[in-house]
């Protein structure tokens, strides 16, 4: 397993910093940071931060689908949504993408939510993606047994019993203070979720909508504005310095201090090519306006 910041004790002064620590994360981080900053200068967010945030977030849902194996190209999911066609309807690439745009665009009032109490919000962000993919029973619910879907190839899950000694340990971490950068935390929180796969079921999605979570809450993309899901698609492709998507994520689960290493360049790439996704929307509709 990982050698992430222990999630099944909070022992030692800051785990998430001592990670952050780790051979060339700081350059990393460094570099998203300011691809993001850069972003939110820019002078559009000034009157129109919600069409930036809404398109984001489309942008966003539907890279995260693809992730999950359910690739649904940006144009023919915005000619669905104008169209009105109900999920349910198109096959399951349809159904789970349009159920990533619904969690997607919930994200926002589940903010309080992840802050106070960030398992109720797993919860009620697995009720949101599934309702019509998965039986309702299933909603929300943590897997009582020890498999699940793996389209990552990650191997089995931890079972039940250590699921929940990890979640507790994870969600205490995340209320501890910490001097790490927001976009640390949210990596561990990503891997975390995906190594865990708490529901059995499209917990890919839950990941990294949990991860928005983290940027937004913390401060780094308060408008959420930044579409780092399509930055995990591009990271890794045609760039040997940073792995791909699903080799960084075997490397968080199986890989040691090097895999997590690994996983936390990817996650900084990622950021940084989602906020260069979104600058170029920014442009875009500047351009249309003029």
């Amino acid at each position: 397993m990982s050698t992430a910041p222990s999630t099944q004790a909070s022992t030692g002064l800051d785990p998430f910093a001592r990670v952050a620590a780790l051979p060339g994360v700081a350059e990393a981080v460094t570099a998203a940071r300011s691809a993001v900053d850069t972003l939110l200068r820019h002078r559009l967010l000034r009157r129109q931060s919600a069409e930036v945030t809404a398109e984001a977030s489309l942008r966003s849902a539907r890279a995260s689908a693809a992730l999950e194996g359910h690739d649904l190209g940006l144009e023919g999911l915005r000619a669905r949504l104008t169209a009105g066609e109900p999920a349910g309807q198109g096959g399951d690439d349809l159904a789970v993408t349009l159920g990533a745009v619904r969690l997607y665009a919930e994200l926002g009032s589940l903010s309080t939510a992840w802050e106070r109490a960030p398992r109720q919000a797993l919860a009620r962000m697995h009720t949101l993606l599934g309702r019509g993919i998965i039986a309702d029973a299933e909603l929300g619910r943590p897997r009582a047994g020890g498999g699940g879907a793996d389209p990552l190839g990650l191997g089995a899950p931890p079972g039940p019993a250590e699921l929940s000694a990890r979640l507790d340990g994870l969600v205490g971490l995340l209320v501890e203070k910490t001097t790490a950068p927001a976009i640390v935390v949210s990596a561990v929180v990503h891997g975390e979720l995906l190594a865990l796969r708490p529901f059995g079921s499209l917990d890919g999605m839950i990941g990294r909508a949990a991860a928005r979570l983290v940027l937004i809450g913390r401060g780094l993309d308060p408008k959420a504005v930044t579409a780092a899901d399509v930055g995990h698609l591009e990271a890794g492709l045609g760039d040997d310095t940073v792995a791909d998507y699903r080799t960084a994520a075997a490397g968080y689960v199986h890989g040691g201090a090097d895999g997590l290493r690994t996983w936390l360049l990817h996650c900084a790439r990622a950021t940084e090519l989602g906020a260069r996704e979104s600058l170029a929307v920014c442009e875009a509709i500047s351009r249309a306006a003029s």
